[in-house]
């Protein structure tokens, strides 16, 4: 049970082509994900803010923070790649990012940030061209990672902690 806590909507898989209808579906899902979330914390309490999804998971509050943290990674990720040739990244420590202070401010600050930095992404994901999507970035750990491929691991990302959040939400009665 706790594995579909931990992936309620299952890990990141696609295998087939990455066309402009792909893309086009995953920059879409990315657009909508801020008012998503958005709506899925409006009318939570502090108590509610700070229940773990899961046993030993992150608080819903901590989900927000961390939503906003990985995606300013990912579009900074993003822009290297767009403007650097095959760029190393580097990962982070998100498990420690979740645990400084500014995880235990209220959601308001990142569901703004979240909004104006989908708002930017989105207006880059957009433009990008096929040999754009194309590009890659190096991940120390993941290896060589397309900007097709990565644009659905967000896709699917923001998909996933919205799921961690509506689906406490359902088994709480909330």
């Amino acid at each position: 049970m706790e594995n579909d806590l931990r992936y309620p909507i299952g890990p990141f898989e696609y295998a087939g082509e990455i066309t402009a209808g792909v893309t086009t579906a995953w920059i879409r899902e990315i657009e909508e994900l801020p008012g998503l979330l958005r709506e899925a914390v409006k009318e939570l309490n502090e108590e509610q803010l700070d229940t773990p999804y899961r046993p030993g998971g992150w608080s819903v509050r901590q989900v927000i923070h961390h939503v906003a943290d990985s995606h300013m990674n990912a579009y900074v990720r993003f822009k290297l790649a767009l403007t650097e040739d095959k760029p190393v990244i580097k990962p982070y420590e998100e498990a420690k990012w979740a645990e400084l202070p500014d995880y235990a401010l209220p959601v308001e600050p990142s569901l703004l940030l979240i909004e104006n930095l989908h708002q930017r992404w989105v207006t880059v994901l957009r433009e990008l061209t096929p040999a754009d999507l194309e590009k890659t970035f190096i991940h120390p750990e993941s290896g060589v990672v397309s900007l097709g491929r990565n644009i659905g691991i967000y896709a699917w990302h923001g998909k996933h902690h919205l799921a961690h959040i509506t689906s406490l939400c359902s088994r709480m009665g909330w």
